[in-house]
């Protein structure tokens, strides 16, 4: 496997890095709107027209066809981010920050582990090793020794 770019790298931590302030702002904007899926529709809305207005920008709209080959799954996307925001929006202030973003990265990299272990959702098969097992089980330690604050 070839080396990846630069931008392959800087775009996840940039999008990493940003993940905690979001859920801050969006766990102000719940308690201004008194409600954490209102807040996570309206962080939504505010998302989509902007994807909206860069996919017409660009002209990169799909035809029609396109869609029909679509599987019940390929559609979950959006299911799973809208419950992220949500649970971002509602969960994120009242345990903090830290401890907020060391759970989403101890699901995440379990997550990841399964995916990519199986190949499933598309990603290339890598079995799963014990560094990579004892790599998940440092993050986890590091969740049990921030709550423990």
């Amino acid at each position: 496997m070839s080396t990846p770019s630069i931008w392959l790298l800087l775009l996840p931590l940039l999008a990493g890095a940003l993940m905690p302030l979001q859920a801050g702002v969006n766990g102000q904007l719940a308690s201004h709107l008194s409600s954490s899926l209102v807040a996570a529709l309206l962080s939504f809305l505010v998302g989509t027209l902007a994807l909206l207005a860069v996919v017409l920008l660009q002209r990169d709209l799909p035809a029609l066809g396109q869609f029909k080959g679509l599987s019940w799954w390929h559609w979950t996307g959006g299911l799973m981010g809208a419950f992220f925001i949500a649970t971002a929006a509602f969960s994120g202030p009242k345990i903090g920050a830290l401890l907020f973003t060391a759970m989403i990265l101890a699901g995440q990299l379990g997550a990841a582990l399964l995916l990519d272990h199986f190949g499933w959702a598309g990603f290339r098969e890598a079995p799963l090793s014990l560094g990579k097992l004892a790599g998940l089980g440092l993050v986890i330690a590091g969740v049990v020794l921030i709550q423990r604050g």
